[in-house]
């Protein structure tokens, strides 16, 4: 089958800046669909290059390696750039990169994010002004670091000359809508069902399952106890207050959570804050004393062998291996 996108349709030229480490399925599912609409239009409508750092293969996530076009140094002749990354993007300093990146933008070249990447582009003070979105993962280390940003939750963001996806197949749904706009909804609806993709998502998409879905409970009392569990972590509500909340007794609710969760509403709880922690320890700056009172301890000892008995490591021994 070939759909023609109408005279006239222009051919954009889309650069892949590839950071190692970056996430392979985010890099696909961005890439793939212009592959797709060239395929299902019967023409270029699109034509790709890619970018590393230091002009060398890049390694992605699952150890597979890129070889770019070309690095930083050769003059980059694309209308669209996105900047893909991911495992650990705070881990990213590179100001020669961050330089190049303001360069693109100030040439008037539209720059997107993809999973990890718009951590990049904040870095390189892109973002500013905008509306962006990343990956849930990120994005608690990303509002300690840019606490200003508008950074929202969605799967993904278009603002005027700036793209951001949260990542994973979420890309997919973001060229899916831009090449929507470039070449009607007629090609876009055709590249999802290509990659049996029947159900394209908007922007405002979800990024994680409901809790009902993610923790496979349907009792509302639980789910209304969790999701206090998950807003207050920072000043944990004490188990009475959240049986109080719930309107129930104190031993109803451990009931109920023994029940469907196999656990206590303390072991929970507790869990919900480490593995916050964890995440502010890896992706983070933060001293740990702050990440002990951002997560609910009242001290920096008590929380260093709560953290050592969960994950193996205290957490400054953690960051420093990683």
């Amino acid at each position: 089958m070939t759909l023609k996108p109408g005279a006239g349709a222009r051919h954009r030229r889309i650069g892949f800046l590839l950071v190692p480490d970056f996430a392979m399925i985010a890099y696909s599912c961005a890439m793939e669909p212009y592959r797709a609409a060239n395929t299902l239009a019967g023409e270029t409508l699109y034509a790709w290059t890619h970018v590393s750092p230091d002009g060398r293969p890049v390694i992605a996530s699952n150890g597979l390696a890129i070889v770019p076009d070309h690095g930083l140094e050769v003059p980059l002749d694309v209308d669209d750039l996105f900047v893909c990354a991911g495992g650990n993007p705070t881990l990213f300093h590179d100001p020669a990169t961050f330089a190049w990146l303001r360069a693109q933008a100030h040439r008037g070249i539209r720059i997107g994010g993809i999973s990890g990447g718009p951590f990049l582009l904040a870095r390189a003070g892109l973002l500013t002004g905008y509306r962006a979105t990343l990956h849930w993962e990120y994005e608690p280390a990303l509002r300690e670091e840019f606490p200003r940003l508008n950074i929202t939750r969605n799967l993904f963001e278009i603002d005027r000359n700036r793209f951001t996806s949260s990542g994973g197949t979420a890309a997919l749904d973001m060229m899916a809508a831009l090449i929507a706009a470039e070449h009607g909804r007629g090609l876009s609806h055709a590249v999802g069902e290509w990659f049996l993709h029947t159900q394209m998502r908007q922007s405002a998409a979800p990024q994680r399952m409901t809790l009902r879905e993610r923790y496979d409970v349907a009792n509302p009392t639980v789910l209304a106890t969790l999701e206090r569990m998950e807003k207050s972590l920072e000043e944990p509500l004490g188990r009475s207050a959240l049986a109080e909340a719930a309107g129930v007794s104190l031993r109803q609710l451990e009931r109920l959570f023994r029940a469907h969760l196999g656990r206590t509403l303390s072991v929970h709880y507790l869990e919900l804050r480490l593995e916050r922690a964890r995440n502010l320890v890896t992706q983070t700056s933060m001293p740990v004393i702050e990440i002990a009172f951002a997560c609910g301890f009242v001290s920096a000892p008590h929380f260093s062998r709560a953290y050592k008995s969960r994950f193996g490591f205290a957490p400054a021994h953690e960051r420093r291996r990683g």
